[in-house]
């Protein structure tokens, strides 16, 4: 393809401001949502709270254009879904690789990865954007947002509606950091917790609740059924699981001890195995739909490209082919290097050569084939839902199975772990790539629903990727210190779970080293084939569904990461219920939503902030004010803060959407 040809219908969309605000706001919704994927593993969609704080900002300012908005929320859309790198690069610290996270290394894998996902989804835009009738959830509702707020679109209460959709982040991330920081002071609890003995056969359980507004909120987001989902997950994990395994677990200590050594050490195994078949099973039904819907929409752009003239119209042009070729060949040269390097300083440099070649061509591969899965499965049931874990899980489990075959034969045993850690490592960079083209094509339909410019995009795409890889190594370095991981030795009750991080290191470790327990994941297995069997007998008789994967999180993830969540979800259906009676359900449905965005954002923030403040002074509370002794009465004032205040905001946001009906 020629150089781009000049064309009439020019509009702002690439500006200087808008490159300045969407890096700005990659920085804030990037450390969010690295923060919050550690600690809930989930994470977030950045695009609408993006695009409301861009309009806002905006349209004080002259000549803003709907264009140059979808430029801004491109870019922190971007960098907060690389974000998702949290679920693979973790490992290395919980494997004992690492220590840190150090940053060229870690800025190096998450770029070259995002360049990469963006490159390859740009020849596959035509196909599954334009020419596709995949639904794009998320792209859809992000333009619907941006249409309202829009200047060029302003009709009736639309601007009144856009300043709404502000308030409602902005008080949201208000609350939930102020309510963060009366936590840090120990006047408010951060958890409501029992832990208890279980007949009298040496059993125990207990349970974790979060005062939250973060894991609330991502209640909220992410609906009813997923968050029934997980408390039938933690059902299985605290009410069976743990009782049932506890005798057999010999732990020095009180109750809260051993039930958590027990989960630790035995139910965590289980969860991963549910998870590991639920994913697996997720892609697995998208293997057809897949495949038919590639076929038929590269076949229908063939039939439009037989008679296509030589001018592209302005809404059509991409980054020239050539040019996305060469990028992409010039990312494989360092990706070549830094997989060389790898090798190298971990004892494995007798193996250089075939590490380094066979690692480039199984990131070519492999990161071209799930590009073009994720693309597809973010067309079809949005960028939050589509199962990248499993796309982790095939990754990782295919380098490890390489690895065995290849070099395994020929090192020492003593080099178990340093194979392991290439894995990853590997795994790593094709993530990325997965984690990007997840998001990349739903960002463009957005853009195509709005007249933006491909190329454009595209750019910015770029941008936002390199400016996630900037922040995440050192908001990764910050967490590790103050927090550390589940699962580390030395970690402490504040360790963060990182439930995928685990799961996958786990797994390359039992292929490579074969030290797991097989039979708690073949537990694992069994209950997540029950669970696929029950959820399909329900889509067939009801309207009500339980997610394999998010019954595996339940059981995976410690009950502090998951009740709180199952009550947001619960809330939330109430809220959507009433909106649906409302005179304009929709947008009262929405600021529900960006309500929600905003809690997740504010707590988050003030989660890294208060991380550096511990990570800096070396104190475990250094915010404290009161004395251990107040701990009971922190519950209740904690727990009872937390209930009024979420009744306060809903009848607030309730309230709102009634003033702009």
């Amino acid at each position: 393809m020629s150089a781009l040809p000049a064309v009439a219908d020019v509009r702002k969309e690439l500006t200087v401001r808008g490159v300045i605000l969407g890096v700005l706001l990659t920085l804030v919704f990037t450390a969010a949502n690295v923060f919050f994927g550690l600690k809930a593993g989930l994470t977030f969609a950045t695009s609408i709270p993006a695009a409301v704080i861009s309009m806002a900002i905006l349209r004080a300012m002259r000549g803003s254009t709907i264009q140059e908005n979808n430029v801004v929320q491109t870019i922190a859309s971007a960098a907060g879904t690389l974000s998702s790198i949290i679920f693979v690069l973790p490992g290395m610290i919980m494997i004992g690789w690492w220590t840190g996270f150090p940053f060229w290394i870690s800025f190096a894998v998450c770029a070259l990865g995002g360049i990469l996902g963006v490159m390859y989804s740009i020849p596959l835009r035509r196909a599954l954007v334009t020419n596709s009738d995949l639904p794009y959830p998320e792209g859809i509702a992000c333009a619907e947002v941006l249409k309202v707020g829009s200047s060029e679109h302003e009709a009736g209460g639309s601007v009144e509606e856009g300043k709404a959709g502000l308030l409602a982040v902005l008080w949201g991330s208000v609350t939930s950091a102020v309510f963060a920081v009366v936590v840090a002071t120990q006047v408010f609890a951060s958890d409501v917790i029992s832990y208890f003995r279980v007949g009298d056969k040496g059993s125990v359980s207990g349970f974790d609740f979060n005062l939250s507004f973060a894991l609330f909120a991502i209640g909220h987001l992410v609906g009813l059924s997923v968050g029934i989902a997980m408390l039938v997950g933690a059902l299985i994990g605290w009410g069976w699981g743990v009782p049932f395994y506890s005798p057999f677990e010999h732990v020095a200590g009180g109750v809260a001890e051993l039930a958590q050594a027990t989960w630790s050490h035995k139910v965590r195994y289980v969860g991963a195995g549910a998870i590991g078949v639920s994913a697996i099973w997720t892609l697995a039904k998208l293997v057809k739909p897949v495949i038919s819907g590639l076929t038929s929409a590269i076949a229908a752009s063939r039939v439009r490209k037989a008679g296509k003239a030589d001018t592209l119209p302005r809404t059509e042009q991409d980054i020239p082919i050539g040019i996305v070729g060469l990028i992409t060949l010039v990312c494989f040269v360092p990706i070549a290097w830094l997989l060389g390097y790898f090798a190298n300083t971990s004892g494995l440099g007798d193996h250089l050569a075939v590490l380094a070649v066979g690692g480039v061509t199984y990131v070519v591969l492999m990161g071209f084939f799930v590009s073009t899965v994720c693309g597809y499965m973010a067309g079809l049931i949005g960028s939050s839902n589509s199962p990248l874990s499993g796309v982790g899980i095939l990754v990782v489990i295919g380098a490890a199975l390489l690895l065995v075959a290849g070099v395994k034969p020929y090192v020492p045993a003593e080099a178990g772990k340093a194979l392991v850690a290439f894995a990853l490592f590997t795994t790593s960079v094709i993530f990325t790539v997965a984690a990007i083209a997840n998001n990349n094509l739903q960002d463009l339909k957005t853009g195509q629903l709005v007249d933006a410019t491909p190329w454009r995009q595209q750019v910015a795409l770029v941008i936002g990727v390199v400016a996630g890889a900037a922040v995440i190594p050192p908001v990764l370095d910050l967490l590790n210190k103050a927090y550390g991981f589940a699962g580390v030795p030395g970690a402490g009750p504040a360790a963060l779970p990182a439930p995928q991080a685990g799961l996958i290191s786990a797994l390359a470790q039992g292929v490579i080293t074969n030290n797991i327990d097989w039979g708690l994941i073949l537990t694992g297995v069994g209950i997540g084939v029950a669970v696929i069997v029950v959820d399909a007998i329900l889509a067939r008789t009801t309207k009500m569904r339980i997610p394999a994967l998010a019954v595996g999180l339940g059981i995976y993830l410690p009950t502090a990461s998951t009740l709180m969540i199952v009550v947001g979800s619960v809330v939330g259906w109430f809220f959507d219920r009433r909106a649906d009676r409302s005179p304009k359900p929709e947008a009262t449905r929405q600021l529900g939503v960006l309500l929600a965005s905003g809690l997740i954002v504010g707590e988050s923030i003030i989660g890294v902030v208060i991380a550096a403040v511990v990570a800096f002074s070396g104190k475990g509370a250094p915010l404290a004010l009161v004395p251990a002794s107040f701990a009971n009465t922190a519950e209740i004032l904690g727990g009872l803060a937390f209930a009024t205040m979420v009744v306060v905001l809903y009848r607030w946001i309730a309230r709102l959407a009634r003033a702009n009906a």
